[in-house]
């Protein structure tokens, strides 16, 4: 079981992490934070609070959005409207996972690879991916006939836990096993660093069956709300 500490960095993973293992790219000060656009669209406050709120929504340019990730259902402050919600899934690689298959090690990705990354990521639509996201941990991936088939990698970096993201495979070479040998892969480089995985997915998505198989464990149903600068907001703070 995670730590007490690593639950409550869990429970607010974005807050929890450009506070600690990705303080490095951090905008804004004690109310608000953000992580520059072009890394990631993630942003987080330190409370409820509306001047929390308001603090997030001066770090936002007039067509800015930021999205949140929470345990408790949002509604918008002053200024700020939502313009998209969702539920998301967390889980977590507690239990002991599949070994990737035995070959060569996938290749790590670099800035060379960016705009290949960034092809594949619009392709197959695996979250937010940006020109500089693969700045915020390590990421892999499997070529075919030297086209990037497949990639991986890291992302938020919190107390004891390290996000896994950005898994996706281009369509004419899914059902290969590319998907779950990266996963497999950064789960058993993670746990050799000491750090738990875990990882986020839509309710909707398909691939929470090979999570499942590569004994991820869901641990809590989060919510992600973008927000965008707005006339319309109510004052009310967040409700479960």
């Amino acid at each position: 079981m995670p730590s007490a500490a690593t639950e409550s960095a869990l429970n607010r993973p974005v807050w929890s992490a450009l506070t600690t293992g990705d303080r490095r790219f951090a905008e804004g000060g004690s109310l608000a934070l953000r992580f520059p656009p072009d890394i990631a669209p993630f942003g987080a406050t330190a409370d409820d609070s509306p001047e929390a709120f308001a603090a997030l929504s001066a770090l936002l340019s007039r067509d800015g959005r930021v999205a949140l990730v929470t345990v408790d259902k949002l509604r918008p402050y002053p200024g700020l409207e939502i313009v998209r919600e969702a539920p998301v899934i967390q889980m977590i690689a507690e239990g002991k996972t599949p070994a990737p298959p035995e070959g060569p090690a996938p290749i790590v990705l670099g800035p060379s690879d960016v705009p290949e990354m960034l092809r594949l990521a619009e392709q197959t639509n695996p979250g937010p991916f940006g020109p500089r996201t693969h700045e915020l941990g390590q990421y892999i991936g499997v070529r075919v006939d030297g086209a990037l088939a497949a990639m991986a990698g890291e992302r938020l970096r919190l107390h004891g836990a390290v996000e896994i993201s950005a898994v996706c495979v281009s369509p004419e070479h899914r059902g290969k096993g590319y998907a779950a040998f990266l996963v497999a892969w950064l789960v058993r480089k993670l746990r050799e660093e000491g750090a738990m995985p875990f990882l986020h997915v839509f309710t909707e998505n398909p691939a929470i069956a090979l999570y499942e198989r590569l004994r991820f464990t869901k641990r809590k149903t989060l919510r992600l709300t973008v927000l965008a600068p707005g006339r319309v907001g109510l004052s009310e703070r967040p409700t479960a």
